[in-house]
């Protein structure tokens, strides 16, 4: 892998105070928050950007919510969030855009992806590990209510899953259904 890495910098947000450091990744730049502290094992949420629900706050999902609860309970409890550069499942912005113009037309999420020719699921994990490793971190509670994450670690042990415990509501109950009944998530 060839990765290039930014050097550490202070992060005050409205979430607490924390540190970042970027890694390049080809054409995609990571990003990771932490704590101070980050101790032997260490909480780590692994979030893949999505740009409108992060930024816009859209009620289609609840990517916002999951960030926003890991990122109080890094502050509250230590740990890091690494934020993959994976928008839509990995398929693009473009391609997120045109999924929700057929999710306006009936089909789900998973139907919608595939309609554009991609899997429930494009994204990959490798950049994790690595971003781990840098930080020499070999044990961790993995904030998570994807399954697919924990099977996606498989040098690092995962000593519990810290639940993403967030509500739903009119505009993505049948996403989370979808998430939960389709792709398995532990919600």
């Amino acid at each position: 892998m060839n990765i290039e890495e930014s050097n550490i910098a202070n992060l005050p947000t409205t979430h607490g105070n924390f540190q970042i450091q970027s890694f390049k990744e080809q054409h995609k730049e990571h990003l990771v928050i932490f704590s101070n502290n980050l101790g032997d094992v260490v909480n780590v949420r692994v979030h893949s950007e999505c740009l409108t629900g992060d930024a816009i706050g859209s009620l289609k999902c609840d990517c916002q919510a999951q960030l926003n609860f890991s990122l109080d309970y890094i502050n509250k409890n230590s740990g890091m969030v690494i934020y993959l550069r994976q928008e839509g499942r990995n398929i693009g912005l473009l391609n997120k855009v045109n999924a929700y113009a057929l999710q306006d037309k009936g089909f789900n999420t998973i139907e919608a992806n595939h309609q554009l020719g991609f899997q429930a699921d494009e994204r990959t994990y490798e950049i994790v590990e690595y971003i781990l490793n840098k930080f020499n971190i070999k044990k961790i509670n993995l904030i998570t209510n994807n399954p697919h994450k924990i099977e996606s670690l498989p040098n690092i042990e995962i000593i519990k899953r810290i639940p993403v415990v967030v509500g739903a509501n009119e505009n993505n109950k049948d996403y989370l259904k979808v998430k939960k009944e389709e792709m398995g998530h532990l919600l």
